[in-house]
C-alpha cells in the first residue's frame, strides 16, 4: 500500500536535510502545497526558523498576473510574500525527488480569505446575510471560472505525477478560522448544512429554479435554527433532522441545486486539469461519502466522483469509516486513500497507525496519506517510520 505524506515548501526550501528525512520515513511519495490558504504552521527542525506565517491564500510558484490565463481579470491567483518566495514549490519539488519521492502537488481551492475581504459578493452569504470571506460561493460564474483554471494551473506542475484537490465543493461555517469563537452552540450536522446554505444572488436565483422562494426558504432556515440558538441538542438524525426541519421537498430543493452545482464544477475542474496534464496524470479529491457535508473534504456521491477522477482522499480522523462507501463503488484503478493525522498535538495518532493501517486495507483503502511531516514532533515521525516499515 502506498504511503504519501503531506508537505510544505517551507519544510524543505532552506533545509538541506529535509528530503533525505521525509524519504526516510518509508513514505514512496509526497503531496506537496503548491496552493494553499492562509495559516500559521510549525517547522520544528527547520535550521532557520520554528514558524511560518501565511498571511493570505496564495500560490506558491510563480504566475504571471499580467498575461496567460489571468489577463485583465478581477479573479486571479495571489502570490505569496516572503514565506514562499519565488518557486517555493519547485524548489521543495526538485528536492524532494533528488530524494526519490515522487511529488503530487496539493491544491486548496475554494477556501481564500483574500479573495472574499478584496471581493465580498464572491462569498457563501447565509440566511441572516452574514457573508463567509473565507468561502467562496461556487455557483457563481466568475468564482467557478476561477477556481477551474486555478486548478488546472496550480496541479500541473513541473515534475508533479498527479495532484490531490482540496475544497473542490461547497464551503461553509466550518472553517478552523483564526482565533475562531463559533464553538459556544453545538449545531451538529443539521446545524452546520443549514448554516451553510447560501443565498447570494446565484444561490437564490437557483433555488428559484427548484421552485424555491429564496425569501420564504431564508425565513425557514432562521426558524429552524432558532431552538439551537437557545440550546436544545441537535437532533442527530443527520439528513432525516433536516428534513424535519425544513420539510422533505424543500430540503430536497436545496439539495439539488447545491450538488448539481458542485457536481458540474468537479467534473469542468477535473477535465481542465487533464487538459493540461500528460498522460498518466492522476487526479484525486479530498472528499466526504456523506454528500450535503461541506469544507475541506466537500460531500460527495461515491459512484459519481470516482466515475469522475481517479480516486479520493478520505478523511480518517475520526476512524476509518467514511472509507467503505467509496471502497463499494471502486473501479479497477482506481485510488481510495486513507487520510489519517499523524501529528499528536494536533490530535493524530501516530502510536495506533500500524492498526489504523490494517482497518483502512480491510475497509477497502488502497493507499495512505499522512498528516503531516512537516509538522509533527521527532516523536510522531518515529512511530510513523516504524508503522511503514511494519507495513
Amino acid at each position: 500500500m502506498k504511503a504519501s505524506t503531506f508537505v510544505y515548501p517551507w519544510d524543505v526550501v532552506g533545509d538541506p536535510g529535509a528530503a533525505a528525512r521525509i524519504a526516510a520515513l518509508g513514505v514512496e511519495q509526497v503531496t506537496l502545497a503548491a496552493a494553499y490558504h492562509s495559516t500559521r504552521a510549525l517547522t520544528p527542525r527547520h535550521p532557520r526558523h520554528r514558524i511560518v506565517t501565511a498571511e493570505h491564500a496564495a500560490v506558491l510558484y510563480p504566475t504571471d498576473p499580467a498575461g496567460g490565463r489571468w489577463k485583465g481579470r478581477a479573479l486571479r491567483p495571489y502570490p505569496a510574500g516572503d514565506w514562499a518566495p519565488g518557486d517555493a514549490y519547485g524548489e521543495a519539488a526538485e528536492a524532494l525527488a533528488a530524494a526519490g519521492l515522487a511529488v503530487h502537488t496539493w491544491v486548496v481551492l475554494a477556501h481564500n480569505s483574500r479573495l472574499g475581504a478584496e471581493h465580498p459578493d464572491t462569498s457563501v452569504v447565509n440566511a441572516y446575510g452574514d457573508r463567509y470571506p473565507w468561502a467562496p460561493c461556487i455557483a457563481q460564474p466568475a468564482t467557478r471560472a476561477y477556481l477551474v483554471d486555478l486548478a488546472a494551473e496550480a496541479a500541473v506542475r513541473p515534475g508533479a505525477d498527479g495532484t490531490e484537490l482540496e475544497s473542490l465543493g461547497w464551503y461553509g461555517l466550518q472553517h478552523l478560522h483564526a482565533h475562531d469563537k463559533t464553538g459556544g452552540v453545538t449545531l451538529g450536522d443539521a446545524g452546520q448544512y443549514l448554516m451553510s446554505l447560501c443565498f447570494c444572488p446565484a444561490c437564490r436565483a437557483g433555488y428559484g429554479e427548484r421552485g424555491l422562494d429564496a425569501d420564504v426558504l431564508a425565513v425557514a432556515v432562521r426558524e429552524a435554527l432558532e431552538p439551537l440558538w437557545q440550546g436544545a441538542p441537535d437532533g442527530g438524525g443527520g439528513w432525516a433532522e433536516i428534513e424535519k426541519l425544513l420539510g422533505e421537498e424543500t430540503a430536497a430543493a436545496t439539495r439539488a441545486w447545491r450538488d448539481g452545482t458542485a457536481r458540474t464544477l468537479q467534473e469542468t475542474a477535473v477535465r481542465a486539469v487533464r487538459d493540461a496534464a500528460s498522460d498518466g496524470f492522476q487526479v484525486l479529491l479530498h472528499a466526504d461519502p456523506v454528500a450535503y457535508h461541506v469544507g475541506a473534504n466537500p460531500g460527495v456521491d461515491p459512484a459519481h466522483i470516482l466515475s469522475v477522477a481517479d480516486g479520493v482522499v478520505v478523511p480518517c480522523a475520526g476512524g476509518p469509516g467514511l472509507l467503505a462507501p467509496f471502497a463499494a463503488q471502486r473501479r479497477e484503478g482506481t485510488v481510495v486513500a486513507a487520510n489519517f493525522g499523524v501529528v499528536s498535538g494536533m490530535g493524530g495518532s501516530p502510536g495506533t497507525l500500524t492498526a489504523d493501517l490494517a482497518r483502512a486495507r480491510e475497509l477497502g483503502a488502497t493507499e495512505l496519506r499522512l498528516y503531516h511531516a512537516g509538522l509533527a514532533s521527532d516523536e510522531d515521525l518515529a512511530a510513523v517510520r516504524e508503522a511503514l516499515a511494519a507495513r
